[in-house]
Parts: structure tokens; C-alpha cells; sequence
């Protein structure tokens, strides 16, 4: 059997942990900015002068610039300057700009599709997509940039334009894998 715990009566060290507030923390006093400065080169009352302390060291030339007592602190703090180059990089990428918009534009590069389109006005006969491939690369119109199938995409070309265009189609299908132009209605 289990026993039953009896209820033990809580320490006032327990009470207090308890039902005790949560630590405040201590003031810290900020001078302002119109309080005087501590000086903190003044020695001291418990510390011995420092000249008792060690032999004053030979004065040496260089000058350091006198600091001012009583600057705010938001004065002495280094600012950054940006650098030149964000400057002549925006103005060069302006010029560039320029440059490229005075050019004439380069004449667009026929698609497989515009090329096979122009094949078959020109011979006015449905043909294969293979056919289609090496009638446009004899003629300049069009050459694959080094696909392995150019001939079973351009079929998929022609298909997707049948299907999504629909009777504003430029290619009908004649037979089983021979296109040729849809007719002016």
C-alpha cells in the first residue's frame, strides 16, 4: 500500500520565495550633458601623486590635438565619410544606359515556329517536322543551337499551337505527322 504524504508546514523562507517581488534594479545616475565632466587624469584622494610613483618620462615632440572638457558626447564620436566610388559607379551605369538605348536594336531571331512557317508558304505542300528542320537550316531560316531532337520539338510546337489557338491556328495537321498552313477563310 501507499502511504499518504502528510502535508508538512511551509518554512517562512518558502512563504517568502513565494510571494516575493522581483528584484528592482539599482539607479544608475546619468550626468546630462550640461553637468561638467568627470576628469578622469585627476588623482585620487587615496592614491599617491604620480610623481611619487614613477620618474617622469622625457618629453617627446609629438602633439596631440587638446581635447575639449566640456563637448557633449554625441560630438566626439568619428564620422564616416562615404567613399568617392558609389558616385562614378552610378554614372557609369547611366552612361552605359545611354549607350545601349542610342544602338539599334538587333533584329530578332526567328522561332522554329516562324521558320516552319515560312518553309511551308514557300513550297505550299504539307511536309514532316524533319523535313521542315532541314529545309530551314538550308535555307538560313532557322538552326537548332545544339538540341538532340529539334525535329520532336518543333512537332510539340505545332501541336501546342493547334490545341491552345485552335481554328487561329497557323499550321493544320493533313495526315499522320505532316503539317501544312491553314488557309486564308
Amino acid at each position: 500500500m501507499a502511504k499518504k504524504q502528510s502535508a508538512k508546514p511551509q518554512s517562512k523562507a518558502g512563504k517568502q520565495k513565494k510571494g516575493r517581488k522581483p528584484a528592482e534594479a539599482p539607479e544608475v545616475h546619468v550626468p546630462a550633458a550640461t553637468e561638467p565632466p568627470v576628469q578622469l587624469d585627476a588623482p585620487a584622494a587615496s592614491e599617491s601623486p604620480p610623481e611619487a610613483a614613477a620618474p617622469p618620462a622625457p618629453e617627446q615632440a609629438t602633439v596631440e590635438p587638446p581635447v575639449p572638457a566640456s563637448t557633449p558626447a554625441e560630438a566626439t564620436t568619428p564620422v564616416e565619410v562615404a567613399p568617392d566610388a558609389p558616385v562614378h559607379e552610378a554614372a557609369a551605369t547611366v552612361e552605359t544606359k545611354l549607350k545601349e538605348a542610342a544602338k539599334e536594336p538587333k533584329p530578332k531571331k526567328a522561332s522554329a515556329l516562324d521558320a516552319a512557317a515560312k518553309v511551308l508558304a514557300e513550297t505550299g505542300e504539307a511536309m514532316t517536322t524533319q523535313a521542315m528542320i532541314e529545309a530551314m537550316a538550308a535555307k538560313g531560316y532557322w538552326s537548332s543551337p545544339g538540341g538532340a531532337t529539334p525535329a520532336a520539338t518543333l512537332y510539340s510546337a505545332i501541336l501546342r499551337e493547334l490545341t491552345t489557338k485552335g481554328e487561329q491556328a497557323r499550321f493544320v495537321k493533313t495526315e499522320r505527322g505532316k503539317f501544312g498552313l491553314r488557309s486564308p477563310q
